[in-house]
């Protein structure tokens, strides 16, 4: 418990930024005291595809509970939520430099980087090729840890999804989405009878009617995944992160992306953490809030944020690459 005379209240604000010309919204939680909130850690959560901030009410409800310390910032990716849908970069690099814009142009050098779904994947990318930014890496049900994906994924994948997903889109399912996010969202949960992973769901679905978010969703899905499931893998590399406090979460009931794909990344970094959740879907710290705060709050108490060395980082991929000399000598002979 808190003593009230160290208790510290939060608040959380939606706002704004223009990078680059492009505006991106996002929710700025974080404590109320009269300090440079620069001062205090930095946490970055990342949603997953055709989602948003609001992914994360549920946490940052908790973490007010808990009268948290530390910052969190939750942005919309573009071609999501409220920020702008440019024609752009949708790939994990795009997003991730994107991501690293924010965080510098608010003041800060690292973060602790939480990536759900796509999100993951993001995150992974943004620690690979920013590490000086990085200093803890959570990956929530993540993508690029494996093959396997939804049927559903890879369909929005296929040459006909930009005209099969406006005929769906324009049927009663969108709409029968929207009531259910937007009814189990004014309903206590236990009235609901609809898990927070299907209300997630419901509101990223309903997402796609909008024509900008749709243009968004199909570049962003095309990018990492194909007709056979995720063509990009970062289980290679993820020994670079080994220097790296790093949290696998997932939901044991994930019928999105298999939770073997954590299994698999936790046995490949020997230090990292794995935390399963009964039961849960593909959003665990929505299904699971009180629980899966918790364990976030434990493991950031545990690992104290780290500063990255980019010359140990360059060695570690230096690890990865090997010069094939008789390859060499036979294309200088061709010549």
């Amino acid at each position: 418990m808190t003593d009230d005379s160290t208790a510290v209240h939060r608040r959380t604000l939606r706002r704004y930024a223009t990078l680059h010309g492009d505006h991106v919204s996002f929710w700025d939680s974080g404590p109320t005291h009269d300090v440079d909130e620069r001062d205090g850690e930095l946490v970055l959560l990342i949603h997953g595809i055709a989602g948003s901030a609001h992914t994360w009410s549920p946490l940052l409800a908790q973490m007010a509970r808990r009268r948290d310390r530390r910052r969190y910032i939750a942005p919309d990716l573009l071609g999501h939520g409220s920020s702008s849908a440019p024609w752009a970069d949708y790939s994990l690099g795009g997003y991730a430099t994107g991501l690293r814009d924010l965080l510098v142009s608010l003041g800060y050098e690292r973060a602790t980087v939480v990536g759900h779904s796509l999100g993951g994947g993001v995150a992974q990318q943004f620690a690979f090729q920013f590490p000086q930014h990085t200093s803890r890496l959570v990956l929530i049900d993540s993508g690029g840890l494996g093959r396997e994906v939804s049927p559903a994924l890879r369909a929005a994948t296929l040459p006909a999804a930009e005209w099969v997903l406006p005929v769906i889109a324009g049927t009663g399912v969108v709409s029968a989405a929207r009531t259910i996010a937007g009814v189990a969202g004014r309903l206590p949960r236990q009235l609901a009878r609809i898990s927070p992973s299907s209300w997630e769901a419901g509101r990223a679905y309903a997402s796609l009617a909008d024509p900008v978010h749709r243009r968004a969703f199909v570049h962003t899905a095309r990018s990492v995944i194909d007709g056979g499931g995720q063509r990009v893998r970062a289980t290679s590399r993820l020994d670079l992160a080994a220097d790296l406090p790093l949290l696998i979460a997932w939901g044991t009931a994930d019928t999105l992306i298999p939770v073997d794909h954590g299994r698999r990344a936790h046995e490949l970094v020997p230090d990292s953490e794995l935390a399963l959740f009964e039961g849960a879907g593909h959003f665990p710290h929505a299904d699971q809030s009180e629980a899966f705060a918790e364990r976030l709050l434990r493991f950031l108490a545990e690992h104290p944020p780290v500063a990255l060395d980019s010359a140990a980082f360059a060695d570690r991929i230096a690890g990865h690459a090997y010069l094939d000399s008789d390859r060499q000598d036979e294309l200088n002979s061709s010549h």
